[in-house]
């Protein structure tokens, strides 16, 4: 196999992106060290954020151990549940997350009812909670979308456009090349190679600018508890629905056109609209 990334257009040419290290004769997977460093920084930004507005940080030491369980579960069943089809016939390939297949909206769902359990056991304001952990749950969503990177996955059409991503044909899963992808196929040097959108940069990108305004409302502009929440829903919500109509590899509602992602995505940025504007509309009228 062929392991080399280009991005022809920038003039960027990686010769040898393995997808696992080799550690005293065990694999270890780049796309599970990508995901256990992402949880790592995003607990890290929540007790950060704890320490800053007061609270005590050992809640989220806390929490994120059944977090991160919790959200794994979900990602997982999630991402099996609209890809049923792959995984009927080999019940045992459900448990193998070495090549992927972790849907982030079913982490954020598992975390945000962990979350509301939580808060109520500990009679914790779930607002303010979940307002202090979401940068760091954008955090881990900059930083986990370099695992698809190292899988050659998540990627979109074709395109000869700037950040343009050229791939080996024979690095990739068969099931996210496309007819235009194949009738597209350039031979260097007896190696067929495809070329994409890389979607998981373009949202890396995005999520970046999303955690620096939600860091921006927290310090000067933040109204009423749950605020940040809800500004993650949102700006996430608008990019991935732009984001996941370039991508190959969509999850689809069963024996549907309909991506479930981008309906999920659509429905999350109505209800936060809603949410933000009821909110700020209480609580004006509360100071008046």
């Amino acid at each position: 196999m062929t392991m080399s990334i280009d991005f022809p257009n920038l003039g960027i040419h990686l010769e040898r992106v393995g997808k696992s290290i080799s550690v005293f004769g065990f694999e270890i997977a780049f796309y599970g060290m990508v995901i256990g460093f992402s949880v790592v920084a995003g607990i890290l930004m929540a007790t950060h954020l704890a320490k800053k507005s007061g609270q005590d940080p050992d809640i989220y030491y806390d929490i994120a151990i059944y977090e991160v369980i919790i959200s794994v579960i979900g990602a997982r069943l999630y991402y099996v549940i609209f890809s049923w089809d792959s995984y009927k016939d080999n019940l045992l390939s459900i448990f193998n997350l070495r090549e992927g297949g972790l849907a982030i909206y079913g982490a954020v769902i598992a975390a945000v009812i962990t979350a509301v359990v939580y808060c109520k056991v500990k009679k914790l304001s779930f607002g303010l909670l979940a307002d202090t952990a979401a940068p760091g749950l954008i955090l881990g969503q900059i930083m986990g979308r370099w695992g698809n990177f190292f899988n050659r996955e998540a990627f979109g059409e074709y395109t000869d456009s700037l950040f343009a991503m050229r791939l080996p044909l024979d690095a990739v899963r068969s099931s996210d090349v496309t007819e235009m992808m194949r009738s597209n196929i350039e031979v260097i040097d007896g190696i067929s190679y495809i070329q994409v959108h890389p979607t998981f940069l373009y949202e890396s990108l995005w999520n970046v600018c999303i955690l620096l305004v939600m860091l921006l409302c927290w310090k000067k502009y933040k109204k009423f508890d749950g605020q940040i929440l809800l500004i993650y829903l949102f700006g996430y919500g608008v990019g991935r629905f732009w984001i996941e109509g370039l991508r190959t590899d969509s999850l689809m509602f069963f024996g549907t056109g309909l991506r479930v992602s981008q309906a999920l995505a659509l429905a999350l940025v109505v209800v936060s609209v809603f949410l933000i504007w009821k909110m700020l509309k209480k609580t004006t009228t509360n100071m008046l």
